[in-house]
């Protein structure tokens, strides 16, 4: 064992998010308002999924919620999304249910996350879920930059 001292992050990580780029800018405005980066890779995976996730959830309509088609898998296969997260370094978590209700946990390289956001019926038995939001609040809570 050494007693070299950790590396540190370098500042610059924890510069504002770069906006993201589309061929309609009204589609991505303001999803890195506020947004810093991370050093984590996984984390900082996890907060633009986060921001694009909250953003996605607010075009649904009051009876959909937010799902997702897990790009990559063989079949038609849909999930419901009921949280998201992370385990730095490297990991991405998506936890949910599938159409049947099944509990669904997908665990996923941050350079492997290929995954399309979808609109999903609600089951009729309760409201529907926003996820978006308490999201944001683990994002504002990990924040480095504290912007």
């Amino acid at each position: 064992m050494t007693d070299a001292p950790l590396p540190k992050a370098d500042p610059a990580m924890f510069a504002p998010c770069p906006q993201p780029m589309a061929g309609e800018p009204a589609n991505t405005e303001g999803l890195a308002r506020g947004v810093h980066m991370r050093d984590n890779p996984a984390e900082w995976a996890f907060v633009r999924l986060s921001r694009l996730i909250k953003e996605f959830e607010a075009s649904l309509d009051p009876d959909e919620e937010v799902g997702v088609r897990l790009v990559g898998l063989p079949g038609d296969q849909m999930m419901q999304i009921e949280d998201l997260g992370f385990w730095g370094p490297d990991l991405i978590l998506f936890f949910g249910r599938t159409a049947e209700g099944r509990p669904v946990r997908l665990v996923q390289h941050y350079t492997q996350v290929s995954v399309v956001l979808n609109a999903m019926a609600r089951p009729k038995a309760r409201e529907a879920r926003r996820i978006g939001f308490r999201l944001d609040e683990l994002v504002d809570r990990t924040d480095p930059g504290g912007g």
